[in-house]
């Protein structure tokens, strides 16, 4: 059985454009499992269903759940029926409201942490910080007065993403922002150890990987570690502009990873990145501008979450909005190879 990756440029190389659009003619290579706007997506699971994360959307922190990873729903506040429930309904005295992005959570120490991006009220830049909450819904909250993270000299930080290792040692990683248009220094993605309770930063930070190839741009953001079944480590990692501009064809934005030493490096870019990108191809589909990477393992089995632009039939820019896409992932030689994503239940 041909399987059909997401990242075609190696796929065709491999079996042809013909061979590979006969094997995918049933379905696009690319489905979203929901189409609402659910940016900057992240997953865990718990106690027997999937909870997802996204960027804000009228709500501070915008949740949806699953039963199989194919269907999905908007969590709704039990108390007030027909209400979306916000994990995060009061921001902390930083924040000012309207931009929490990226959040990521994880269960420490018996409490569920979030770490999300945040526009600093004073400081006018973004920067990260950590709420709590008893449960995986929340409701989370920020008591502090000052953000986790925050490195104003290279334009603020974003995309956090925390990561656990097998010897137990907690790890965050983050992207300092250096396209913001105030300062346009180079981005890198940077690793820091965590406190054992995952509240606190540790050390010096070390950066992994640094916008310096063409197809990044100049942005590489959006990191998630992963350890390999091998035992190797790898950096998964979007890169370029986010958006969709109406004189583009197709977004410029993608999906590449780094293989790293350790949890804090060195790393080094793969050379066939990106591995998942923009495309629009009879028989294949269509995706435009497939980003921030999530990787989750479940039943033995390890996904990657990600999400891509609205676009009609056509393959043209629809809605200014960004679905949720889940896809496996595997590996081969140590590298990751990304299938034909999950696709809902027909109706």
């Amino acid at each position: 059985m041909i399987n059909c990756l997401s990242w075609i440029g190696r796929c065709v190389a491999a079996i042809g454009l013909a061979t590979l659009a006969a094997a995918c003619a049933a379905n696009p290579l690319n489905v979203p499992v929901l189409e609402r706007d659910f940016a900057d997506p992240h997953i865990i699971e718990h106690e027997g269903e999937y909870l997802a994360y996204a960027t804000n959307r009228g709500l501070n922190l915008p949740m949806a759940r699953s039963t199989d990873l194919v269907n999905w729903e908007l969590v709704r506040d039990p108390a007030r029926p027909g209400k979306l429930l916000d994990g995060m309904p009061k921001l902390a005295s930083w924040v000012k409201e309207g931009r929490t992005w990226a959040p990521e959570v994880m269960e420490i120490g018996g409490r569920w942490l979030l770490y999300y991006t945040a526009h600093h009220a004073r400081k006018d830049i973004q920067c990260i910080g950590i709420a709590a909450a008893d449960a995986p819904t929340g409701p989370f909250r920020d008591t502090s007065d000052a953000p986790l993270l925050c490195q104003e000299q290279l334009g603020g930080t974003i995309d956090a993403n925390p990561f656990r290792d097998t010897d137990g040692q907690l790890y965050l990683y983050y992207k300092n922002d250096g396209n913001n248009p105030a300062v346009l220094k180079p981005s890198y993605l940077w690793a820091h150890r965590l406190s054992p309770d995952g509240m606190r930063l540790v050390g010096d930070p070390a950066p992994l990987v640094k916008n310096d190839v063409h197809w990044e741009w100049r942005v590489v953001e959006a990191p998630a570690m992963v350890r390999r079944p091998d035992g190797g480590y790898t950096l998964f990692f979007s890169a370029n502009h986010y958006g969709w501009e109406t004189d583009q064809r197709l977004s410029n934005y993608g999906t590449g990873y780094a293989q790293c030493v350790g949890p804090m490096g060195p790393c080094t870019d793969a050379p066939e990145n990106p591995i998942l990108h923009s495309y629009n191809k009879k028989g294949i589909g269509c995706l435009s501008g497939p980003g921030h990477p999530t990787v989750f393992s479940t039943g033995g089995k390890s996904y990657v979450a990600f999400h891509a632009w609205s676009a009609t039939k056509g393959c043209r820019k629809l809605d200014n909005e960004r679905f949720l896409y889940v896809a496996p992932l595997a590996w081969q030689d140590g590298k990751p190879v990304i299938g034909a994503s999950l696709r809902p239940t027909e109706k």
